[in-house]
């Protein structure tokens, strides 16, 4: 296990936490270097998912604070183009195509006419869609969709890459094509990406960095560097311990709160 190294951060978070009947985060710090890919995981219900769409400005921490390139943001007035979100679902709009998908995505940003086709384009084409933009979406299968959605994310170009387990309702063997192209995509790019994960393995074979939430609320259990000389077996077998401590954690908090 890692400490966080020092900055320069491209994103960080300080002191962040959240509550709805009960806290969800609490006190949380997490640091971000530029280019990284970090897988998180944490039990069911510990508050991956509420850290990520407050980092997408769905969502308003009550106290905490996000930067992004050391500049204090408010993600839910302004900057939302600097977070770029790809979720569960592909979320596109059935009666358009996947080219317009994404045009209607680039026009909320006052990116119009050729530059938006020649931006969708390019992004399409580097998640491995060339030919398919006139596709309907009912025309595409789920791990085509998905892809778009990606696109999509990437086209708006944004600081952070935010993915709260985009291939989760997928197939075994469509999840392993979409591993590796969000990958590739990473290494093309040059993207800091978030990824929020349930899955060991999957957390350990796309990842630079992996982060471990507690129970809830939500803190920074441990953080773990991955390289090529990363022995990701053993590295496996340590976090499925340690996660399955959080998880029993989780469930006995959430028994207590049905009493």
């Amino acid at each position: 296990m890692a400490e966080d190294k020092g900055g320069p951060f491209k994103l960080e978070v300080r002191g962040l936490s959240k509550r709805y009947q009960i806290p969800v985060i609490e006190a949380l710090n997490l640091g971000i270097r530029p280019g990284e890919f970090v897988c998180l995981l944490g039990p069911n219900g510990c508050g991956k998912t509420t850290f990520l769409r407050i980092l997408a400005g769905l969502e308003q921490p009550d106290t905490g604070e996000i930067l992004i390139d050391g500049e204090s943001v408010d993600l839910t007035v302004s900057s939302h183009h600097r977070i770029g979100v790809v979720f569960q679902e592909p979320r596109l709009l059935p009666w358009r195509t996947a080219m317009s998908n994404i045009v209607l995505c680039l026009a909320a940003l006052g990116i119009h006419g050729k530059e938006a086709r020649e931006r969708a384009q390019h992004y399409l084409s580097l998640v491995g869609l060339r030919g398919f933009e006139n596709y309907y979406p009912n025309r595409l299968s789920g791990g085509m969709q998905q892809r778009v959605s990606i696109a999509r994310a990437l086209a708006v170009e944004p600081d952070v890459l935010l993915m709260d387990e985009p291939f989760s309702a997928l197939d075994p063997e469509s999840r392993q094509i979409l591993q590796d192209e969000v990958v590739k995509v990473w290494r093309t790019t040059g993207k800091t990406i978030i990824f929020v994960t349930h899955s060991l393995e999957e957390a350990t074979y796309i990842g630079t960095r992996i982060v471990l939430f507690s129970a809830r609320p939500a803190r920074i259990r441990g953080s773990w560097e991955l390289d090529g000389s990363s022995d990701r077996v053993a590295l496996r077998e340590e976090l499925g311990q340690l996660l399955a401590q959080e998880v029993r954690q989780q469930q006995a908090l959430m028994a207590q709160t049905q009493v």
